[in-house]
């Protein structure tokens, strides 16, 4: 007698619940010991989702199959060898594991495993079943796996098991879950929701906090959520290739469509930085829609294999939950640019977003059609936002970059980063003999992303980036900050860049509006943060810039940047005592030289003049003339005006990257209406003080 068959389970069945249901995958020739698999759960009460019994008269098969997949909490494999062959659980496996769900294999035969399948089954829980027959010792095992994932995912990778056969290598990755479509019973809605409630609990409630620095960026988590009528975050899609290797071409997927859906005018979409700070996290669609303010998520895989390339692509709502479009791409690789454009024009399509002639050529602008080079723009992205600060990795990244120009020389997205790279390479590199020839090649390269691709936002502000540091041409900075903005309003890069230098022109309300629009888009960003208290310690708004900050520790507690922003803060609001326990305080974190630098200010302005020289001398002599305008900031508050003119003069002389901020730093305030720092500005081309804004005046 089958499972169908039995009249105990049929009057179970109506009483258990009709959603949430673990899926069971096997081979057909293995139903029976599937059947005994169904009747234990749902014999404990757990409800169970198994084909045929469970497809309604007149329904698609596969639909039927995909749709109870994506509602299913748990998919439970019968791993035989049968199965192993079979191309039909196979798929079943990928597409839980492209939902991220949990994964249990039992185990019943030590039949070798597909590559393909043994890859998908890597974060599974393995059980093992002796004989082929369910015993009650392996039964038990099972329910409690089940039970134990159902009420706390986060518990499930350390569920006991008979035997774990999984691989070493193994690693329990639990993914997002979202509620199923409809009839959930109190007790799994209890269940789930206690599971949520202690998540957020253990990890925290990464919230923004609703202070007036950043109110309307993100919703708090009392308030109710309302996001733009078009508004989308495109997660990292997973990469299902089996070679963890391939990583870089499945994020790179993600970031190019990313990039591509933010050309759209009426479409607002959450910046790289923010959401892709979700991958490999246990986070719920929902959550992080909340946490993004967006209305929509799309997330979906990507599985290379020779010269083929599936990527499947889902459009989910996030007020609802439920699958608003999905689509399989299954194709050569040489085509993985046309599906790019495809998939990035069906989300537009969806969302209802008005699609002008010239908004769907911007899908493609700058881009390429040479494969090889787009792949090896790919690598170099990855490289670069993977190199945190260290030069050995940007010039990786340069050298995958330089790759994909040599083959294609029409490139000009790959011109556009290669700019971007070298100037991060000036900017974090310590010999000083090669910042000339790194800032002439960024240029260079900046500019033939410019002549190839005029309408790019992204190759105006990496030619704005290249004259920051050492050119100093105000003029053209401006012309190309602007151009860069107008033409990508929905980059959060060029937001959050354009606000740096409309700051240091002294343009403070040009300046917040782009901070705030830079933290809107990319609010999982520290940088985003600090920036915006960057803008509001220029506007001498230093209580509200001390909350941002504060809001700001939340992503990186011990990071030096923010300990030496708050800091600074602090002293410029005319706290010194307050800044000088923080600077004497081992726990707060700060690098030794602006340690220094806080402690010749602070103790200054209590009266200790003595010991405030021999802060400021311990600050020279670790960073020698390269701190030039530090030591003429210091001297200005110190009321030396002499020494800070002739200070800041040499900063001009060596370039100091201090010297974008002379217009508004808040130590110069006592000496901005001495002539000798006026004809320094007119000498550097900036406005003079009261004029502010557009250099070119």
């Amino acid at each position: 007698m089958t499972l169908s068959d039995d009249p105990t389970n049929e009057r179970e069945k109506a009483a258990a619940p009709s959603a949430a249901s673990v899926f069971i995958s096997y081979a057909s020739c293995d139903k029976a010991l599937a059947d005994a698999v169904v009747l234990s759960l749902e014999r404990r009460g757990i409800r169970c989702w198994i084909a045929p019994r469970d497809i309604v008269a007149g329904e698609f098969y596969a639909d039927a199959l995909v749709r109870a997949i994506d509602a299913a909490p748990i998919l439970v494999v019968v791993l035989t060898a049968s199965a192993a062959a079979s191309p039909h659980v196979l798929r079943e496996v990928e597409r839980a594991a492209s939902k991220r769900h949990p994964l249990i294999s039992l185990r019943v035969d030590r039949a070798p495993l597909p590559p393909g399948l043994q890859y998908f089954l890597n974060s599974s829980h393995w059980l093992e079943v002796g004989g082929g027959i369910l015993e009650d010792s392996a039964a038990s095992a099972l329910i409690e796996a089940v039970q134990k994932s159902l009420i706390a995912p986060s518990s499930f990778a350390t569920a006991p098991s008979i035997t774990q056969s999984a691989p070493d290598a193994v690693r329990a990755t639990i993914g997002r879950r979202r509620m199923s479509q409809a009839g959930l019973v109190l007790l799994v809605l209890v269940v789930v929701g206690g599971a949520i409630w202690l998540a957020r609990q253990n990890t925290g409630d990464r919230q923004v906090r609703n202070s007036p620095a950043d109110t309307g960026s993100v919703t708090s988590s009392s308030a109710t959520p309302a996001p733009p009528a078009h508004s989308i975050a495109v997660l990292a899609f997973v990469n299902m290739s089996g070679d963890p290797k391939e990583d870089y071409f499945s994020d790179g997927i993600s970031e190019e469509l990313l990039d591509s859906l933010s050309r759209f005018s009426d479409l607002q979409v959450a910046a790289r930085t923010s959401s892709f700070s979700f991958k490999g996290k246990n986070v719920d669609i929902a959550t992080i829609a909340r946490k993004l303010n967006v209305g929509t998520v799309l997330e979906g895989s990507v599985r290379r294999v020779g010269d083929r390339v599936r990527i499947t692509a889902e459009l989910i709502n996030a007020a609802t939950g439920f699958q608003q479009w999905s689509q399989t791409y299954d194709r050569q690789f040489t085509d993985i640019l046309q599906v790019q454009t495809e998939v990035a024009s069906a989300v537009a399509k969806q969302l209802e977003v008005r699609i002008a002639g010239n908004e769907k050529a911007k899908i493609e602008l700058g881009g390429t059609e040479n494969v090889p080079a787009y792949d090896a723009f790919l690598r170099g992205q990855k490289l670069y936002y993977g190199a945190d600060l260290h030069e050995s990795a940007y010039r990786s990244a340069l050298a995958a970059f330089d790759e994909a120009t040599t083959l294609d020389a029409q490139y000009a997205l790959a011109y556009a980063r290669r700019a971007s790279t070298l100037m991060r390479i000036y900017d974090v590199g310590n010999d000083s003999a090669t910042r000339a020839e790194l800032s002439e090649q960024a240029r260079a390269a900046a500019q033939r992303a410019v002549v190839l691709a005029p309408q790019l936002g992204e190759a105006h502000l990496a030619l704005a980036v290249t004259l920051e540091f050492g050119m100093r041409e105000y003029v053209t900075m401006n012309r190309e900050y602007r151009l860069a903005l107008a033409l990508a309003p929905g980059s959060a890069w060029v937001q959050s860049t354009f606000s740096v230098f409309a700051r240091q022109m002294g343009d403070n309300e040009e300046a917040l509006r782009a901070a705030r629009r830079a933290l809107r888009l990319d609010p999982e960003n520290l940088q985003s943060h600090i920036r915006l208290a960057d803008v509001l310690v220029s506007m001498r708004e230093f209580p509200e810039a001390l909350a941002t900050l504060r809001a700001a520790q939340r992503f990186k507690p011990d990071s030096h940047w923010i300990g030496g922003s708050m800091v600074y803060a602090v002293l410029s609001s005319g706290q010194n005592q307050q800044a000088k326990q923080l600077c004497e305080s081992a726990s707060t974190p700060m690098d030794d030289d602006d340690r220094h630098s806080c402690l010749a200010l602070a103790l200054h302005a209590l009266g200790e003049s003595d010991a405030a020289k021999r802060e400021l001398e311990a600050f020279k002599a670790l960073d020698g003339d390269s701190a030039a305008f530090s030591y003429a900031a210091i001297y200005s508050q110190w009321g030396d005006k002499a020494a800070a003119l002739k200070w800041l003069t040499k900063a001009e002389e060596l370039k100091d990257p201090g010297m974008l901020d002379v217009l508004v730093n808040w130590m110069l305030d006592p000496i901005r209406q001495e002539p000798d720092f006026k004809a320094l500005l007119k000498k550097m081309n900036l406005p003079l003080p009261g004029k502010g804004g557009n250099p070119a005046q």
